[in-house]
């Protein structure tokens, strides 16, 4: 129906930094797929977790940071992909993806999609 699915677009739509992941070797949404975010710790190499989600049957999660919780800084997703390929019986040659990104402007709202396929992947800053 489509209330609830424009209920949950709403949410999504207020997050301050989204993603959803797409498989394109079916042309369908990637659901179940486990995806956590952490920011690096300044100074020093080392990451804090700061929230796990799992994507939907449309392939998106709630928001990873809700507004006003983003502080400029160097952020990573990572996605558990060999899990999500193992469940549907194929090979993979990526066990996991890693996108590292910067926020500059915390009021901004960030996009981050995912396209994947068993020896692909790509990412691109979304709107």
């Amino acid at each position: 129906p489509p209330a609830p699915q424009a209920k949950g677009m709403s949410e999504v739509a207020n997050g301050s930094v989204t993603t959803h992941v797409l498989n394109t070797a079916t042309g369908l949404p990637a659901a179940g797929l486990a995806i956590r975010l952490a920011r690096l710790q300044e100074p020093g190499p080392q990451w804090i977790e700061l929230a796990q989600r799992w994507t939907d049957e449309d392939g998106r999660c709630l928001p990873l940071l809700a507004p006003g919780h983003a502080k400029a800084g160097t952020y990573k997703l990572h996605f558990e992909t060999a899990p999500y390929w193992h469940g549907l019986g194929h090979p993979n040659f990526y066990p996991f993806v890693e996108v590292v990104f910067t926020i500059t402007d915390p009021a901004q709202k960030l996009h981050l999609p995912l396209l994947i396929s068993p020896y692909s992947y790509t990412t691109y800053r979304g709107s």
